[in-house]
């Protein structure tokens, strides 16, 4: 039963009352998490052959040869196990050791240019069993070495192909020095890295933290990788109508009830709620969700509540959930001085994807 004020004032029209993602505290072990760690569903499909490059744009052309160029050089053998060719699959065959230069390609460049649809197509492309390539968030990256403990996660991960990393973010010290470890072992280990980012390696601290310690990681990181541009514009918006303005209360709660398996939440309830839940388990909070309808919508109070509520975004737009909502207008939820801020670049992919996501909510209010 939802905890939505809104929902018991309102007759059931669907078979049940709507979901309510407050009631839910889920458990999520970590064979799952390991499991998991494939492309998500919007993404299933994606190739490089779907990737339609801006003809204004020849970074988005050259990003790709380089990726299919990539992805034919890790069809041999693990370079921990058996002879390989260069770096791009170019060359003579060597003696099993690792390559001295770089062991992976990064992709920089803003939001909605087709990152994630490249990392995932390289993923798809690598000639290596599923459970061969692993492909993940940087917090879901972080949350599996929680899960697991680090050596657990690298003896997990060091017999892969391939380990694809999307929204590479550093958000403290600690997480740089954890994942530049793990990064580390896991390119002696002989497995290739790819990653995505809106900042380029040598620039992911600039505006968070000033620590020379924090910056010496950030530059050791920045060696393991190839730095491709990409440069466009979002395509969430190229050529799509404004993001539609909040509904009433009343038509959210009614398409709520009209929408089998929809949640009903009041925005400020579910953000106090996201605190009680760690974001590894964000995913799992949607479990069986067709569609958010969220009350309320005002601006977020803090920056920790604003980051999980990206976290949030980003698991509802991985799995195509519509999200309908009253109240304020997603470009509204961060301050000005939240978008000024370090983690400007989280939030302004929050309201991109959002916005995606309530543009595909409209057929709810026709529906119901």
């Amino acid at each position: 039963m939802s905890s939505s004020p809104a929902a018991s004032e309102v007759s059931p029209i669907a078979d049940a009352a709507p979901l309510s993602l407050c009631a839910r505290s889920p458990h999520v072990p970590a064979d799952r998490l390991v499991a998991e760690m494939v492309p998500p569903p919007r993404f299933d499909s994606v190739r490089f052959a779907t990737y339609i490059p801006d003809p204004n744009q020849p970074s988005q052309t050259e990003a790709v040869r380089v990726l299919e160029g990539f992805a034919a050089g890790l069809g041999g053998a693990h370079a921990a196990t058996g002879g390989k060719r260069g770096f791009f699959g170019f060359g003579k065959a060597r003696a099993p050791k690792v390559p001295a230069g770089p062991r992976g390609v990064y992709l920089d460049g803003g939001y909605g240019v087709g990152k994630t649809h490249l990392l995932a197509s390289l993923w798809h492309a690598t000639p290596a069993e599923p459970a061969l390539k692993a492909f993940g968030t940087f917090v879901e990256l972080t949350n599996l070495v929680g899960a697991l403990g680090f050596q657990q996660t690298v003896q997990t991960l060091s017999g892969h192909r391939l380990l694809c990393i999307d929204e590479f973010e550093l958000d403290d010290p600690g997480d740089t020095v954890l994942v530049s470890t793990l990064l580390g072992r896991l390119v002696d280990a002989g497995v290739a890295l790819a990653a995505t980012s809106n900042t380029l390696p040598g620039k992911l601290g600039e505006g968070r933290f000033a620590a020379a310690d924090f910056l010496r990681e950030i530059q050791g990181l920045s060696a393991h990788f190839r730095a491709l541009r990409i440069d466009g514009e979002d395509y969430r918006h190229r050529g799509l109508p404004e993001a539609p303005a909040p509904f009433s209360e009343e038509l959210v709660t009614k398409a709520a009830y009209a929408t089998q398996g929809a949640s009903l939440d009041d925005f400020p309830q579910l953000l106090d709620h996201l605190a009680k839940v760690h974001p590894s388990r964000y995913g799992a909070l949607t479990d069986g969700v067709t569609a958010v309808c969220l009350t309320d919508v005002r601006p977020v109070p803090d920056q920790s509540t604003a980051l999980r509520l990206v976290v949030l975004a980003d698991r509802l737009y991985d799995r195509e959930i519509p999200v309908l909502a009253s109240g304020l207008p997603f470009d509204g939820l961060f301050s000005e001085e939240m978008l000024n801020g370090g983690y400007r670049k989280k939030y302004f992919r929050a309201i991109s994807r959002l916005t995606a996501l309530a543009r595909d909510a409209k057929g709810l209010i026709a529906a119901g």
